[in-house]
């Protein structure tokens, strides 16, 4: 990372189009989210964040995420380890896991107001109590203890009131995931924090917040930048009207060049001039930090992904829950895994075409057998 001299010497300043390439960047990208892997828990505290998602296709999103940096690591590992981890469920730009810390700079989340306010702090203070008593809740006996009917959901259906509740008290803060049961959450009671936050302390948890977001998805261009700085009023709507002027004080401090007629961002203290990415061929998820950012994806490697589990089949062009096939440092294509009869099942799409070398068929073979020891199957 190149630096001012003098007294300005910690301070990144750009670095001019013709130095940094696209190039680069790509290579820059796939190297520093694919570290040597380590243990679980170390992986998690290197990261601060991995996206959920509930579809298996072979494997939940977190686990074929975490796959990619832990040593040995097998699917729903996550899960069964979860208590010992130091983790939380939760909501960041999206919902997933969080590290303890980055839970801390979230929390105390703002409640509800108004009428409708009252009466749903009525609700949940009488859950509350009850949870408190019980120690941990399934919420169906919540719903057959209190019967609060039912609500539409964000996917048009019908969904348990009091589930619903459960939820929006889990998003407050009032209440934890302290395990899953056959993928449904179990709740217990949280201390929430009594101490007022003054201004400065807010402004430097939204700019820790912002730093997070830089770490897990860098480099960002300009445009992304925004777009996952914005998000963050979900992590923290209590302050989301402080993020127009995180954002400013972050491009500021964050390295940045400016490359082909876009501006991008990333952590000052590193390097972007890294060297090639090792021989991998690796399958990631859809919401892997490598993949997540559509925009810097199409630009990294010149084709549209897209995530299409809910499009109807005839419009499908990848499949269901298609895989980006990363070989190096280029996504050359995707891959459709599945399990039938304790057998794992492949097809694969290429652009433009498969690689011939030897070297390509030899790791992507590697890939295949990590992924069944990672399913628990023989190879």
């Amino acid at each position: 990372m190149a630096t001012r001299e003098g007294s300005d010497l910690k301070k990144p300043y750009a670095i001019i189009g013709d130095v940094i390439t696209l190039d680069n960047l790509r290579r820059f990208s796939v190297a520093r989210n694919f570290f040597k892997p380590t243990t679980l828990k170390s992986a998690l505290e290197r990261m601060s964040f991995v996206q959920a998602d509930p579809i298996r296709a072979p494997a939940r999103a977190q686990d074929l995420i975490l796959r990619q940096r832990v040593k040995n690591y097998h699917a729903g590992e996550l899960e069964r380890r979860y208590a010992s981890l130091n983790i939380e469920e939760d909501v960041f730009v999206n919902y997933g896991y969080v590290t303890k810390a980055l839970h801390a700079l979230m929390h105390p989340r703002s409640g509800i107001n108004g009428e409708e306010g009252k009466r749903r702090t009525g609700r949940e203070e009488l859950l509350l109590n009850y949870v408190r008593k019980r120690g941990e809740v399934h919420p169906r006996e919540v719903d057959e203890q209190f019967a609060h009917g039912k609500v539409t959901n964000y996917w048009g259906g019908s969904s348990n009131a009091t589930t619903r509740l459960l939820e929006s008290m889990h998003y407050q803060g009032r209440l934890r995931v302290v395990r899953r049961e056959k993928g449904i959450r179990i709740y217990a009671t949280r201390q929430q924090e009594g101490a007022s936050i003054d201004a400065a302390e807010r402004r430097a948890r939204v700019d820790e917040l912002v730093n997070v977001v830089v770490r897990i998805y860098a480099p960002l261009s300009g445009t992304s930048l925004s777009t996952y700085v914005r998000r963050l009023r979900y992590a923290v709507p209590q302050w989301q009207d402080e993020l127009a002027n995180a954002l400013q004080r972050a491009k500021e401090r964050l390295g940045h060049a400016h490359c082909q007629g876009v501006e991008w961002y990333w952590p000052a203290d590193e390097n972007v001039l890294v060297a090639a990415p090792d021989d991998a061929v690796r399958l990631l998820a859809p919401f892997d930090p490598v993949v997540h950012d559509r925009a810097r994806f199409e630009l990294f490697w010149g084709w549209a992904y897209r995530f299409e589990a809910y499009t109807p089949v005839a419009k499908r062009k990848l499949g269901y829950y298609a895989l980006p096939l990363l070989w190096r440092d280029r996504v050359i294509g995707w891959g459709n895994v599945s399990v039938n009869n304790g057998e794992l099942n492949s097809q694969f799409g290429y652009l433009p075409s498969q690689p011939r070398d030897r070297a390509f068929k030899q790791a992507l073979a590697e890939e295949i057998e990590g992924l069944q020891r990672f399913l628990g199957l023989e190879p």
